[in-house]
This record gives structure tokens, sequence and C-alpha cells, in this order.
């Protein structure tokens, strides 16, 4: 079996063939400005090759049942309009579409981080904060297609969790308050451990943010395993404060015993694509 692997973002579409539980050939494009120029950039990694099937991440509500992907993104040309019909009478081949956080948490359930836990919940922390819910090693997308998307569930403070808690949007704010530029996460955590006051505010609310919504998440659903996904995760002991911040909370409230295990993921920027590939092998019965 030798799929063609496409995760489509705003800027910048990657790509693989995945061949033997691999990733093989790894390249990438600029994001197309329409879904015509997107087909031929697709025929290019397509043809004259032996390809089984095609296995998509994207953004957006990946709705299977209707073979449409609902809601906006960067890429609106692939929302609201019949794509899985259109691609497999394109290209002649079997092709599975999901969600890019889902097939994100898909990757780090199958052989990831998450690989060796039940219920899982899978936050992405980038830009806008997102997620994946699984349920018995199974992709639980809720009735209206809405599982996961944590970066709706509001803060203390009011604004949602992706308004208020990314490491982004602090950087932005230190940028707004100080004058200074080129400040990115990496930096703001550096000006934190330098003692800088801002600094250190804007990431101990990003903390306090994270770690009030991980405790809401974690009582309601009582996960095994919260995987944290995203730019900000390869940070060295970010994902151990918000566990340090979560039992403190747990505790607090008598129920320290469903603690979960709290991790970052381990496959960071090839999680979508080999997501999408084992999403394809589940939907076409290849396992």
């Amino acid at each position: 079996m030798k799929l063609a692997i496409f995760d489509i973002g705003g800027t910048t579409v990657k790509t693989g063939y995945f061949v033997n539980d691999c990733l093989i050939d790894q390249s990438s494009f600029t994001t197309p400005k329409s879904f015509a120029d997107l087909i031929k950039k697709m025929h290019q990694l397509i043809d004259d090759q032996e390809i089984t099937g095609i296995a998509i991440s994207a953004p957006g509500a990946v709705d299977t049942k209707l073979g449409k992907i609902n809601g906006i993104s960067a890429v609106p040309y692939i929302h609201h309009r019949p794509i899985f019909k259109e691609l497999v009478q394109e290209f002649q081949l079997p092709v599975a579409i999901e969600n890019d956080a889902n097939c994100a948490g898909i990757c780090e359930v199958k052989i990831g981080a998450g690989k060796d836990y039940q219920n899982v919940a899978f936050i992405v922390i980038g830009t806008g904060i997102g997620g994946a819910v699984f349920i018995d090693k199974k992709l639980y997308k809720g009735s209206h297609l809405f599982g996961g998307e944590f970066g709706l569930i509001k803060t203390a403070a009011g604004p949602t969790l992706s308004l208020r808690a990314t490491i982004v949007k602090a950087a932005a704010a230190y940028e707004k308050q100080t004058g200074a530029s080129q400040v990115n996460g990496e930096k703001l955590f550096a000006l934190s451990e330098q003692d800088d006051q801002l600094a250190q505010k804007l990431i101990t609310q990003i903390y306090d943010d994270l770690a009030n919504a991980l405790y809401d998440i974690q009582v309601a659903f009582d996960f095994d395993a919260l995987i944290i996904g995203g730019g900000v995760s390869a940070h060295p002991g970010f994902s151990a404060e918000l566990a340090k911040r979560l039992q403190d909370q747990l505790t607090e409230q008598s129920v320290a015993e469903i603690m979960p295990v709290v991790k970052s993921c381990q496959y960071h920027n090839d999680a979508n694509l080999y997501g999408a590939a084992y999403n394809f092998i589940v939907v076409n019965g290849r396992e």
C-alpha cells in the first residue's frame, strides 16, 4: 500500500507518501489560491505513482457522511463543496479526509505519546487552540462535529482560550505594551527567565488559563492522559508545569486520584501527515 498524503494549511501544503508505516519523500508547496490549482499540484505528486489512495489533513469540521468540510479557514475553497466526491472522481482513487487537529491526535494515540492510553484528550496550542477527544482509542467528534474544540472554552476573564491563552497572543501583547519587536514565544520565555515582570505575568496567565481548562476537561471526562501539542509543547518544562498546576487543583478538590498523565506530543510537525494516513487505513478497513 502506498498512500499520497496532503496536510493542507493556510500558507503551506505538506506532502509525503506513506509506505510500510513510514512517511517517505516528504515535501511541501505554497497553498494554491484556488481549488483547480490545488488539484494540479496534487496531480504532480499522484500521477505516475502506484498510489493506493489519498489521505488528507485539512482545517474545518469534516463531515464524512455528507462528504463536505464545514466551517471556515484560511483555505476557503475547500469548504462547503462535495470535496470527497470531486477528489474521487478526479483521481479515481479512494479518499479520506479528516480535520487537522484530529489527524494529529490520531497519530499521537496510534504511535505517539498517547499510544499506551485508552481515553485521551489531545490539546493543540498554536496560534489558536484546538484538539481531539479519544474514547477507548476511538476519535469522538461529537453530535455537531465540535468534539475537541477546546479553544472555545471561556476563561475566568471572559475571552476564550484561543483568544487569551496562547504564547502567540502573549508575545503580541508584550510587543504592544512595550513597543518591542520580533518577540516570539521562545523570546518571551527567555525574558521571563531573566526576571522580566511583564513576560512573567503573561506566561503565568497562560499557565493559569490552561490549567483551569484542563481541570474542567479532566473532571468532565476523566481521561487517562492529556497530550499537549503545538509549538509551545516543545518548550522544556511546559507540560510539567501544566501537570503540577492541574495536580494542585485536583488535590484542592479532594479528587487527586483522577490525575491523568500530562505530557508533550511526540511527532510534532509530522503528526498531521501520519494521522491522515492512519485515518485512511481505519476508514477504508485496511487494519
